[in-house]
């Protein structure tokens, strides 16, 4: 099957260039949209007064894990329009796939231990 020439494609150099040019522009507008998210997050924070430093700090984090996950993205997208044949795809893919799952499962427990931190603090009898 792996040697079988049905399963093996090839994709125009220009239809490649196009492809990576469209995921370069791509990531150029959601690094536009972080950037506007970054500062209306920080014009929140400055006009909630009475919002804890550790609510700030689990929205810089989630924040944090949002662009990481994003680059995670663009780097797979990246890799599949180089991709020489529907096995490298699919190798991709799984890859991908096994490393978004364990990084969006530490983040969860980082987040989770995080906000565990926060409610326990906010409980304490300030003195």
């Amino acid at each position: 099957m792996a040697n079988d020439p049905s399963w093996n494609f090839d994709v125009p150099t220009q239809m490649r260039q196009f492809a990576e040019q469209s995921v370069e522009q791509a990531r150029k507008a959601v690094d536009g949209f972080m950037t506007a998210a970054q500062k209306a997050v920080a014009t929140m924070e400055s006009h909630a007064d009475t919002a804890k430093s550790g609510a700030k700090d689990v929205g810089q984090k989630a924040m944090g894990f949002a662009e990481q996950n994003i680059s995670n993205s663009f780097e797979f997208a990246q890799k599949l329009v180089r991709a020489k044949d529907i096995q490298e795809v699919m190798a991709l893919q799984q890859e991908y796939l096994q490393s978004q799952m364990k990084t969006l499962s530490e983040q969860a427990k980082d987040l989770g231990t995080h906000a565990t931190k926060m409610a326990m603090d906010s409980a304490q009898p300030k003195t």
